[in-house]
């Protein structure tokens, strides 16, 4: 197959083909969306434009009792604290709630942020692509269609260098044990499996959420990097709490990265504050 070719998770217009559905939620985790749906609309009333589940659930992948419930919602409004407080302490009751789930988070935005022209290549195109609607009025339907080009890549990922020294703080603060190293691994891992990808997507031509695609998709043009990536794709799914490669990431892999996408396709453009 050639670069140009077209890869898995496009249309045939060479657009990215929204991932998950309802439909994909695996029986297991079904009582946890209706308990999620009746939570949130009880928590955030009025307050709620939409709401959406991503990751493993609605692309029907989660394990039970290694995966997370993850939320993003809507306000009419930007969000507030204590709007952050109430998310907070509804993430904490579905995770005590429900055995088959490792964690439970939720992120919230503003609509007018996720429709703003600043976000329309990341924000945006993470609602509209990665999002499973959960309820309330779906904004994919007033976002573009997105391809896998260079634009897209550098406004999802292409702030790894601002995102470094934070990691460098998180991993310094953290309690020296197993347990507390153990979600930054995961943590971690996942976002630089991501970045290696999106660096090297407008090439693949298509989209994947699978972390080892991803990562075997990076290793077709940074082979000597590739090592790398399949481990840190291994530690996404089943992290350990090892320092020494949180140092990698930060002192090595993290670095090497972030200078390559600036390279490749410039730096993301700069947000308020």
């Amino acid at each position: 197959m050639t670069e140009t070719a077209r890869r898995p998770g496009l249309d045939a217009g060479g657009h990215i083909v929204r991932e998950g559905s309802l439909a994909r939620v695996p029986p297991g985790y079904h009582p946890v969306v209706a308990t999620a749906r009746q939570q949130l609309t009880d928590v955030f009333g009025a307050r709620l434009h939409s709401a959406y589940l991503y990751g493993s659930i609605p692309r029907g992948t989660a394990r039970v009792g290694r995966s997370d419930l993850d939320l993003l919602l809507v306000l009419h409004a930007e969000p507030t604290e204590a709007d952050r407080a109430d998310a907070r302490a509804l993430d904490a009751e579905l995770d005590a709630r429900f055995p088959q789930l490792d964690g439970c988070g939720t992120l919230l935005f503003g609509r007018e942020r996720v429709l703003s022209g600043l976000e329309r290549h990341d924000l945006g195109w993470f609602v509209a692509c990665l999002c499973t609607p959960l309820l309330g009025e779906d904004l994919a339907a007033v976002l573009p269609r997105y391809r896998p080009g260079t634009l897209l890549a550098r406004e999802t990922n292409g702030d790894l260098a601002l995102l470094l020294p934070r990691w460098r703080r998180r991993i310094a603060d953290a309690q020296d044990t197993e347990q507390a190293r153990r979600p930054l691994v995961r943590f971690m891992s996942r976002h630089l499996v991501r970045t290696g990808f999106t660096l090297v997507m407008p090439r693949w031509n298509g989209w994947t959420s699978d972390l080892h695609e991803m990562a075997g998709a990076f290793g077709a043009y940074y082979p000597q990097r590739a090592g790398q990536l399949r481990a840190a794709a291994v530690l996404g799914y089943e992290p350990t709490g090892d320092p020494d490669v949180l140092r990698s990431y930060v002192d090595d892999l993290g670095p090497w990265l972030a200078e390559e996408y600036a390279r490749v396709h410039g730096v993301k453009a700069a947000r308020p504050g």
